[in-house]
């Protein structure tokens, strides 16, 4: 079995604060997906520049190929002490996941991990090296698919103290616990990561204490989809484009009426529209059989990224699954991408496409070309590959 992770964090800014302290790095290398939390000390500035320091000499070495070990003792060693509070000046998670189903946590003064597996709570034993003063917790253990992990910095732990709860706070095993009642239902890492901030900022009554990070990963086969936009600059491609696109492995999806009209013509299947009078402002999907999801073009692309970006811009919470889960080709293609896609295959087309040629529309390759630009850019950016093969 070959596993990747489907990842996926959300942070609550200290009150007050225009920075959080918190930074949250995924590193794809050639055989394994890497997930890397860092905590700076304080809040603001500081804590923001400490946190995005640590975490990114972590993504740098590992990204290169450096082990683990080396980046631990690297970082342990180049972090100072605070003097006054006698504590580091970050603390991080890193959690390894490799194709292969081994895995690798290490922990440096973070809340731990919760592992679940099975609906159950799991502990995994770990190891303590101490470098250069400080001790590190070391795991390693093998995964099964739809394991469960969630890295936290300490502001969740800390949720609601001196206020709904007594100074105590949530406590790991508060969290834990309803962590695991989250995951009854099986959920995507982003609706997991949601459910639980949402939790902290209710417990913070809206005004977080500290600052407040939940990473969540699940383990997941790779799950890969396919876009096919635009028509090739020589109709001679149109069966080439086709056959590639069809003879990949994963989901299939046509975005464009000229394309589904040429994914029709190939496939010699008939295209059947969907009448949706419930969404006017997304153009309605259609259906071709042997495809997955089949959507107007331009707008349908547009309002999609729209989702999707403000996904990546760590805008959503529990209400923007409601916009998720609606049934337009907008919603459908955003929420593929989000929760059902490990890597994506693009199939762009380079043809300034006829059906607008002599209409009022100000329509143009230059338009299709930045749409898929800023697909790449923004999927890319929430940790998963991306191809892009032109025609």
């Amino acid at each position: 079995m070959s596993v990747s992770i489907d990842v996926a964090w959300k942070s609550l800014n200290k009150h007050g604060e225009e920075l959080c302290g918190d930074k949250v790095e995924i590193v794809k290398t050639r055989d394994s997906d890497i997930l890397i939390l860092a905590d700076g000390m304080g809040s603001g500035v500081k804590a923001n520049i400490l946190s995005t320091l640590t975490s990114k000499i972590l993504a740098t070495m590992l990204h290169e190929g450096a082990a683990i070990e080396s980046c631990v003792e690297t970082i342990a060693r180049t972090l100072p002490i605070c003097q006054e509070r006698k504590v580091a000046y970050a603390t991080f998670s890193i959690l390894q996941i490799f194709h292969n189903g081994d895995a690798y946590l290490v922990e440096y003064d973070n809340p731990d991990c919760v592992f679940i597996r099975n609906k159950k709570i799991v502990k995994y034993p770990y190891e303590i090296r101490e470098i250069e003063g400080k001790k590190i917790h070391e795991y390693r253990f093998k995964v099964e698919k739809n394991d469960c992990f969630v890295l936290m910095s300490d502001g969740v732990i800390y949720a609601g103290a001196g206020d709904i709860l007594d100074l105590q706070g949530w406590t790991w095993e508060n969290m834990s616990e309803y962590t695991l009642k989250c995951t009854k239902e099986t959920l995507s890492a982003s609706r997991l990561a949601a459910m639980l901030s949402q939790a902290c900022d209710d417990l913070y009554i809206q005004k977080p204490g500290d600052d407040t990070t939940v990473a969540v990963a699940r383990v997941i086969e790779r799950k890969v989809v396919n876009l096919f936009t635009g028509p090739p600059k020589s109709k001679e491609d149109d069966e080439k484009l086709m056959y590639d696109f069809m003879h990949m492995e994963g989901k299939k999806v046509v975005s464009g009426g000229t394309s589904s009209n040429i994914a029709s013509r190939i496939l010699h299947r008939e295209i059947v529209t969907k009448v949706d009078r419930n969404n006017p402002d997304v153009p309605p999907m259609s259906s071709i059989e042997g495809l997955d999801l089949v959507t107007e073009g331009v707008l349908t692309m547009g309002r999609s990224l729209k989702l999707l970006k403000q996904y990546e811009n760590d805008e959503f919470d529990v209400e923007f699954f409601d916009e998720l889960d609606a049934e337009n080709g907008a919603s459908k293609l955003a929420k593929m991408l989000i929760e059902e896609c490990t890597e994506l295959n693009l199939f762009v087309g380079t043809a300034i496409n006829e059906a607008h040629q002599e209409s009022d529309l100000t329509f143009d390759l230059s338009l299709r070309m930045n749409l898929v630009e800023q697909l790449k850019s923004v999927v890319e950016k929430m940790g998963k590959t991306v191809t892009v093969k032109y025609y």
